[in-house]
């Protein structure tokens, strides 16, 4: 089986001939916590002091909200990033969105989602919750579904760069790094393995 190019350069290759596009694709790891701590907490604020929600209804909102994060994590992560077009135009959208990550895993600038895509997703995202669910529920919802993506993406950076200790970290970097030098038909699930485990597309214990 062909060896796929792997480098551990913490740079890597220029996408675009635009320097703003390219800018626009790096971003520094700290960037999405300026963005979206402040989104979080005017939502969880938003929950308590207008919808008012009851103990026992934030609670079950903020579950539901980083339930479903990691169910659309994993979803993005196999059914879209790892989805291969056989077109030129499609090869390369796929390598724009997620094969330059797995050329070059350690790029410490193409580790985090950059705010020009974030911030349209999650956007999308608002307005869907806001379209299905009652709207005492939308506010803490939505910022635990923000959390569990912010969770996600500095994560992803940490299990990249930082030579863990934890029992719980080492397991979370174990199941990344197989993603990436192993398999990587399996292990889809970044901050946690569960929906891995679910839909048997996890590594073997």
């Amino acid at each position: 089986m062909k060896k796929n190019f792997v480098s551990n350069s913490q740079e890597s290759t220029r996408m675009f001939k635009s320097g703003l596009l390219e800018s626009l694709s790096k971003v520094h790891f700290s960037v999405p916590i300026f963005i979206y701590v402040p989104v979080i907490a005017y939502f969880i604020y938003r929950a308590i002091a207008v919808q008012e929600n009851s103990i026992v209804e934030l609670l079950l909102s903020l579950a539901g909200g980083l339930l479903f994060w990691t169910f659309t994590e994993y979803v993005l992560h196999r059914f879209v990033f790892h989805f291969e077009p056989q077109s030129k135009w499609g090869r390369r959208l796929h390598f724009i969105f997620h094969g330059v990550h797995h050329d070059y895993p350690n790029d410490r600038l193409r580790l985090v989602m950059p705010p020009s895509v974030s911030i349209p997703l999650a956007t999308g995202f608002y307005l869907l919750f806001n379209a299905v669910l009652p709207a005492t529920v939308v506010p803490a919802f939505f910022a635990a579904f923000m959390a569990g993506y912010l969770f996600y993406d500095i994560s992803h950076y940490a299990l990249h760069h930082i030579n863990m200790k934890n029992a719980f970290w080492r397991k979370l970097k174990q199941h990344h790094m197989l993603h990436h030098y192993t398999d990587p038909t399996k292990g889809y699930g970044v901050s946690s393995s569960l929906w891995d485990t679910i839909f048997k597309s996890d590594f073997e214990k």
